[in-house]
């Protein structure tokens, strides 16, 4: 008898919308076009999310090779540190030139890691804002350990800010409370489904339904069925069947909803 667990099919469900990924990443490069067939299979969209400089210029050219593929450009607090002043108009014309990039980010604060220096992820993650603000565009928003001073931040931009979502929500139902009255979307990704996660259980539960967006972020943060291996963006069917049962809603319907709040959020006609 075989001891590895049987994994559940991914649901089926039609015109997912996982609202952030990374399909650009190395860890995609033995099955890349296998990976994005599932992807045409289940009639679904993706943003390709731009980490650095290099990653946001990858996420452009696949946007451009793939119609059901949109990009955002940033800098991730990781690499706050290698953010200069030359790259704001590299951003801008990615940002007001290119037409499927929909998004500044991911960006934000990370004291996990604080592989950048805090006061460095600050100062970067303020200028991106404001760049944003300036555009009018949509932000990705990151925060690993500093959702006190992403909210502080927010707070301060509140008469410049533009429309964000908190990506990969890892906040208490009181900081998310916080967010949606700063005007957030929130988006859940692999560890909402599992079953230690009860804070993200609340939010999930609680939340506005307008305000919900679903997201894999892989190839990372796989959920609970597949977890251990290396997460895809078809993967979101599990994430949205998880919301589903934990709303008391149809899974299609939760499908259909996610997706329309992820194309308004990027303005995708």
């Amino acid at each position: 008898m075989s001891k590895h667990k049987e994994i559940p099919p991914i649901p089926v469900l039609d015109g997912l919308f996982d609202t952030h990924s990374h399909p650009t990443d190395h860890r995609f490069e033995s099955d890349r076009e296998e990976m994005l067939a599932r992807m045409r299979e289940r009639n679904m969209l993706t943003v390709c999310v731009g980490a650095d400089m290099a990653s946001s210029a990858e996420s452009v050219a696949m946007a451009k090779e793939y119609p059901f593929i949109y990009a955002s450009v940033g800098v991730h607090p990781h690499d706050a540190k290698e953010f200069t002043e030359a790259d704001v108009p590299v951003l801008t014309r990615w940002l007001t030139e290119e037409e499927k990039v929909v998004a500044l980010g991911e960006i934000g604060l990370d004291y996990y890691y604080d592989l950048s220096p805090r006061d460095v992820q600050k100062d970067v993650f303020a200028r991106q804002l404001d760049l944003a603000y300036e555009l009018d565009k949509p932000v990705i928003l990151h925060i690993r350990d500093a959702h006190g001073d992403v909210i502080d931040i927010l707070r301060a931009h509140k008469s410049r800010l533009p429309k964000c979502v908190v990506h990969c929500c890892s906040a208490s139902w009181e900081s998310a409370k916080v967010y949606l009255g700063l005007d957030c979307m929130i988006s859940f990704a692999g560890p909402v489904t599992l079953a230690r996660s009860v804070n993200l259980h609340e939010v999930a539960r609680n939340m506005p339904l307008d305000r919900l967006m679903i997201e894999t972020d892989s190839p990372y943060l796989a959920p609970e069925p597949v977890r251990g291996r290396r997460n895809e963006p078809a993967n979101v069917g599990y994430i949205c069947q998880f919301i589903a049962q934990l709303r008391g809603m149809d899974p299609q319907e939760m499908c259909d909803l996610t997706r329309e709040n992820g194309k308004r959020f990027y303005r995708i006609k």
